[in-house]
């Protein structure tokens, strides 16, 4: 089952979408919101997947989908924790900025709560107040999940999780390292994130989810130029399951919690950092790495970061070369404050 929410008031208009996203129907008559549907999932979920069955068939009133359309899946949530479960990742930005990575960062998952009251559409611009900020993109998975109680076990939670979609964990670089150095987390250099157009069932995802990663590539391009495209289910050291029990260690999750894998991140063949598309490897889900890289390589970075009018778009398609949540595409753009 594949589920959207259309631009509508604060929280979106549901409506079910057909498996090759060209066709959607209203799911207002059995519930308004994707947030409320995930407060009621075991009440809801028989009733929308019986309407997907009948989108597919024809046999319901249908409009012509189109992304453009598209809120966030939750334009706002209660809550956004993103991992690090890409240790490749995490491993080669801190060594860019000169920090040691402790072992303990393999056996225990690091996770920022970020903000999740103001999810990005997956059409809209990214604003940014200054290129200075290192403005990047971080292509990752995420999942959404269902009532989680504290103290959950593995098992309780890769039964929590309702919907799987995918991330564009934006990040000011250059904003990290001063923020970090204070002992206290990210904040600044954490604006709003965006969601895909379309959130999907795990079901829907075949033999490709296999109960905790998502075993696909996750594409990314760069002003129309291939960037990435790293298997989302190597090298991932923490799986959802994971992520999402230590998330509920001390505390409950509520429904609509969307768990983020961080940024998708592949070592090359021989165990090394992964090298570009056009050098014959599998690029990278960000830019940070790029020019972690290039620094390990070259001695310094030689590829900026986003600058306004920059565009970068974010997809995962099937074994049939069919896209799965439909595409988050992004501009860069200047922000200018409303008089």
């Amino acid at each position: 089952m594949k589920l959207s929410s259309l631009n509508q008031g604060r929280d979106g208009r549901l409506v079910v979408v057909s498996k090759d996203l060209t066709r959607a129907t209203d799911a207002f008559f059995i519930v308004p919101t994707l947030q409320q549907a995930l407060d009621d999932w075991e009440k809801v979920e028989p009733r929308l997947r019986d309407l997907a069955e009948q989108l597919e068939h024809g046999s319901v009133p249908a409009f012509r989908f189109h992304e453009h359309d598209c809120a966030s899946p939750l334009p706002r949530a209660y809550q956004w924790a993103d991992g690090s479960a890409y240790v490749n990742h995490v491993e080669l930005v801190r060594k860019a900025r000169g920090a040691e990575m402790p072992a303990s960062f393999w056996t225990d998952p690091l996770m920022y709560q970020g903000g999740s009251d103001s999810f990005l559409g997956p059409r809209d611009p990214i604003p940014a107040a200054d290129e200075a900020h290192g403005i990047d993109f971080e292509a990752e998975v995420a999942v959404i999940t269902g009532d989680v109680r504290m103290g959950a076990s593995r098992e309780e939670a890769a039964a929590a999780i309702k919907l799987v979609v995918l991330v564009n964990d934006v990040s000011l670089r250059n904003l990290i390292p001063g923020e970090l150095a204070k002992g206290f987390g990210f904040f600044q250099a954490k604006p709003s994130s965006t969601l895909s157009p379309v959130a999907v069932t795990p079901d829907e995802l075949g033999d490709a989810w296999d109960g905790g990663k998502l075993h696909l590539p996750l594409l990314s391009t760069l002003n129309g130029k291939p960037f990435g495209k790293p298997d989302a289910g190597v090298d991932m050291t923490f799986d959802f399951p994971t992520l999402i029990a230590h998330a509920a260690k001390t505390r409950p999750l509520g429904a609509g919690t969307v768990i983020g894998s961080g940024t998708v991140s592949n070592k090359d063949e021989g165990g090394g950092p992964g090298k570009a598309i056009e050098q014959g490897g599998l690029g990278y889900s960000c830019l940070a790495e790029l020019r972690t890289v290039e620094t390990l390589v070259h001695g310094e970075a030689r590829t900026p970061f986003m600058r306004f009018g920059d565009t970068i778009r974010i997809e995962m398609k099937d074994q049939a070369g069919h896209s799965i949540f439909g595409a988050i595409e992004q501009e860069v753009q200047a922000y200018r404050k409303e008089a």
